[in-house]
């Protein structure tokens, strides 16, 4: 046999942790551990299907219809970092609230952008400030890592742009569920996979994205949740009521 395939994982939103070079099985790869602060070797099948049923975020962030008032038109998407929630506007005073995973301390902001465009397994391609920052910390990032389960933007990426031009802030999946409801991205927008593959299929490309930053400010100036959407009667729901 030739020799085993090398690989480098960086499982977080983008910039917040890289994988190491190792000799390792095409199917392990390398993790960082936020309680031990360290990496270990883990095997990526096994990560991926582990991060589908544990270790799940608290139930108020699981998805959830809800009343909603607001002034947005229906198919925006609010972004309410300081809360946890990300809600998608549906008109008739409703909307879909989903859990998200928000910037850690000095990573958060706000702010009105656009969905510039979408992708379905995306790559990853760290920043050059990104690799800069964490190469102090001893943290090698990869260059690019390709699209798959084992990828930190998870299932399906939304690039956020303002006035034409990328951002680098997105909203997108994770392998990393138990961090919904968490400040720990460099300051994208993260979702569970099975979230964003739903939020992805009602976004198209231009839609209106409203972020309110860490500290909630302004957040009553743009939307009111007034509680979860009663349930459809059954009667309207068979005769078409």
């Amino acid at each position: 046999m030739g020799p085993m395939k090398t690989i480098g994982l960086a499982i977080a939103a983008v910039g917040m942790f890289a994988g190491l070079a190792s000799e390792a099985s095409a199917e392990t790869v390398q993790r960082y551990n936020y309680a031990t602060r360290s990496f270990e070797t883990v095997d990526a099948n096994r990560l991926h299907h582990r991060a589908q049923k544990t270790r799940r975020p608290a139930a108020q962030f699981m998805r959830k219809q809800v009343r909603i008032q607001t002034a947005e038109k229906p198919g925006t998407v609010i972004v309410d970092s300081s809360r946890r929630y990300l809600y998608f506007v549906e008109g008739n005073g409703l909307a879909t609230r989903y859990g998200v995973g928000v910037g850690r301390e000095g990573f958060g902001w706000s702010g009105t952008m656009k969905v510039g465009r979408k992708a379905e397994w995306p790559g990853w391609t760290p920043p050059k400030a990104m690799i800069i920052r964490e190469r102090k910390k001893g943290r090698n990032l990869p260059a690019y890592m390709e699209g798959g389960p084992a990828n930190p933007l998870g299932a399906r990426a939304m690039y956020l742009y303002r006035g034409g031009r990328d951002s680098l802030f997105r909203i997108h999946g994770t392998n990393q569920p138990w961090t919904i409801g968490q400040q720990m991205s460099s300051g994208c927008i993260r979702m569970m996979n099975q979230d964003v593959e739903h939020l992805y299929s009602r976004v198209p490309v231009g839609s209106k994205v409203v972020v309110i930053g860490p500290d909630g400010r302004g957040a009553n100036r743009i939307y009111s949740e007034l509680g979860a959407a009663a349930a459809p009667n059954l009667l309207d729901v068979l005769f078409g009521g």
